[in-house]
């Protein structure tokens, strides 16, 4: 999927680079799987905010993923390249052989026409999803499941792959995107190939609005704020931060350190993602 820029005929086009969408085949989503969506702007079930700089934002309607891909041995059609305001990817149209219809993330290469298939018996083939285990080692895949029957949990966004390194017995060994090499049990089902929209990670988005209407609110930067509220805060003119290491605003540490305690899926992780 190339990117453009555009003729700058506002300041806001100057710096504009976004991608194209030749490879968006159909504008409407199916409405037999559309949910509406409802706007939380960052807050949880408490209503406390717990992700902050959200709110706002264009209206969405969720769109309805096969994560788990559990039509065993039933073929199926693309019918359609969607666009999904919910991820970074390309979404798929589906149609099955027995009438069913859904949608499943579109790997990069994908298109109208092509037939996709889930399964032990499947073939090892763009879009099709199979237990790790009957995978070839150095195969890319994504949308790969960490526990047997709960659906794709990770590897999931624009341009990811994962890449089999090996199988040995009950597990497989797989490098992710972020450099981390780790097992997962091979009875885990994966998806053949790698994610759409790879050039998301270039993208330009030029003005402050468009991301406003991505649903972001603006973040003001501690070190502007009086020192009441924010570690940063404080001092004549511009200032560093003055302490050892950046802080969140509640006096944490922050950029880079380590919050990760003891969990059980440790002992799963052959090379950390940081040991580059």
């Amino acid at each position: 999927m190339p990117l453009k820029s555009l003729k700058p005929i506002t300041p806001g086009q100057r710096g504009t680079v976004l991608q194209t969408s030749d490879d968006i085949t159909k504008r409407t989503p199916k409405k037999s799987l559309l949910l509406p969506l409802k706007k939380r702007a960052g807050r949880n079930s408490s209503g406390k905010i717990t992700v902050r700089h959200r709110g706002g934002g264009h209206k969405r309607r969720l769109r309805i993923i096969d994560f788990k891909r559990d039509k065993i041995g039933v073929p199926g059609e693309v019918t359609s390249i969607e666009y999904d305001p919910n991820r970074s990817s390309r979404i798929a149209l589906i149609k099955y052989a027995d009438g069913d219809w859904r949608y499943i993330l579109a790997p990069n290469g994908i298109r109208v026409g092509h037939s996709v298939e889930s399964g032990v018996q499947a073939e090892i083939r763009l879009g099709n999803a199979l237990p790790l285990k009957v995978i070839r080692p150095g195969t890319l895949v994504h949308n790969i499941e960490l526990k047997v029957g709960k659906g794709g949990q990770i590897v999931r966004s624009a341009g990811g792959s994962a890449q089999l390194l090996a199988t040995e017995g009950k597990y497989s060994l797989l490098r992710l995107p972020s450099g981390e090499v780790r097992y997962v049990l091979s009875e885990c089902m994966a998806t053949v190939g790698q994610l759409s929209a790879v050039d998301h990670k270039n993208v330009k988005l030029g003005k402050a609005g468009r991301k406003r209407h991505m649903g972001w609110r603006p973040s003001v930067r501690g070190v502007v704020m009086s020192p009441r509220d924010h570690p940063h805060g404080g001092g004549e003119g511009r200032s560093p931060i003055g302490m050892p290491g950046p802080k969140t605003p509640w006096g944490k540490p922050a950029l880079g350190f380590r919050t990760r305690v003891r969990k059980p899926s440790d002992r799963f992780i052959v090379r950390r993602r940081y040991q580059k």
